[in-house]
């Protein structure tokens, strides 16, 4: 019997294979509130020619409309991949509560460096309260990375 997390990640997954389909980077996001999903996303980066459509901000401007707000205190936000200095700004200042990660950046194949959210998240003050979990269908969220990075690497078409 597949978890609460699970569940909600096996979504995101559906997400990210959406993106890959797409052409992008096969992350994806879902945002859940009382157990319920309120928005999904997907990297739309190279779909949008927008360096800012990753999967994470695409499920963050789904969840104010569905909300009614911009406050999502109360939210768990579950991702296929560990979010970039960006998306964990924009995590913190919706105030979404829990951060549940499929994926982990891995600096050997990153140009962050010593990167990790919860060091991201130190950087800004109201960030404290962010409860985060990894290693959610770890397996299967990097495994889909690592697909994606070795049609790039043999120069398929992304």
């Amino acid at each position: 019997m597949a978890s609460e997390h699970e569940k909600f990640m096996d979504m995101a997954l559906e997400e990210a294979r959406k993106g890959e389909e797409e052409g992008n980077s096969p992350v994806g996001t879902v945002i859940v509130k009382d157990g319920l999903v309120i928005a999904r996303g997907h990297n739309q980066a190279i779909t949008n020619l927008d360096l800012t459509s990753h999967a994470e901000t695409d499920a963050l401007r789904n969840a104010g409309p569905a909300l009614g707000h911009l406050d999502l205190s109360g939210c768990t936000l579950y991702t296929t991949f560990e979010p970039c200095m960006m998306c964990a700004g924009a995590i913190v200042f919706a105030g979404v509560n829990t951060l549940v990660m499929g994926g982990n950046y891995n600096p050997n194949y990153g140009s962050y460096g010593a990167y990790s959210v919860e060091k991201a998240f130190e950087l800004v003050e109201q960030s404290n309260n962010i409860h985060v979990i990894r290693g959610v269908l770890v397996e299967e969220c990097e495994a889909i990375s690592w697909r994606y990075r070795a049609k790039i690497a043999r120069g398929d078409k992304a």
